[in-house]
C-alpha cells in the first residue's frame, strides 16, 4: 500500500451531508467514498490528457479536417437531424 497523507479541506453542509447518507447506505465510510471520487476524477483527467496529446500528435502529423470541410460536415449532419 502506497503512504497515506491525511488532508482537509472545506465542503458545502449540504454536499457533506449527501455523502454521509450514501455512505451509510453503501456501509463504507467517508473517507472510502471521497477516495474512489478523486480516483474517478484522476482517472478521468488522465484519459482527458491522453485525448489530447493524440489529437495533438494527429494534427503534427496533418491527420485533422479543415475548418471548411467540418463546416460542411456539420451542415449535412444539421440537415439529416433536421429531417428526422
Amino acid at each position: 500500500m502506497s503512504e497515506q497523507k491525511t488532508i482537509s479541506f472545506r465542503m458545502d453542509a449540504g454536499k457533506v451531508e449527501a455523502l454521509d447518507e450514501i455512505a451509510v447506505q453503501l456501509r463504507r465510510d467517508r473517507t472510502f467514498l471521497l477516495n474512489e471520487a478523486v480516483d474517478a476524477w484522476l482517472d478521468l483527467h488522465e484519459y482527458q490528457r491522453q485525448l489530447v496529446d493524440a489529437g495533438k500528435q494527429a494534427a503534427e502529423e496533418g491527420r485533422y479536417v479543415d475548418n471548411t470541410e467540418m463546416r460542411q460536415r456539420l451542415a449535412v449532419l444539421k440537415k439529416r437531424t433536421c429531417r428526422a
